[in-house]
């Protein structure tokens, strides 16, 4: 009765355990599953002019999105008008050569466009684009 010391029965492992991958794998996907709502910004539904004129713009920090319905938002957030003057004038200060990008549904009124061109360029933001679909 004694320990078999000897390697008569050695044999090489011939199968790999996919347990711990497929149970990481699992983790990550339900990490993405919880964290994608937070990522993902709530956008708004805005039926844009077409053209074929238009060109590519820089990115900007000045963003205004005047929905259909009339709402009008400054990056993502439902302002008034002061609140896009205040903005406007304190990043024309910090930027000069900074951009303004105008989103309007094309349902809404010329004027209301050219409202908030002349609210952008009364604050000394000098340079806007109009967002467009192209053809």
């Amino acid at each position: 009765m004694g320990a078999k010391i000897s390697g008569e029965n050695d044999e090489s492992i011939a199968e790999i355990n996919i347990v711990p991958f497929v149970d990481i794998i699992l983790v990550v996907l339900i990490i993405f599953m919880v964290t994608t709502p937070f990522i993902m910004k709530p956008s708004i539904n805005v039926n844009l002019p077409k053209a074929t004129s238009g060109e590519d713009s820089i990115p900007s920090q000045l963003n205004i999105t005047v929905a259909s319905n009339g709402r009008t938002l400054l990056n993502g957030r439902a302002v008034v008008d002061e609140e896009i003057k205040i903005f406007a004038n304190n990043l024309s200060k910090s930027h000069p050569n900074a951009q303004a990008i105008i989103t309007a549904d094309k349902a809404i009124t010329h004027g209301r466009v050219v409202t908030l061109i002349d609210i952008v360029k009364t604050a000394g933001i000098k340079k806007f684009a109009i967002t467009i679909d192209k053809k």
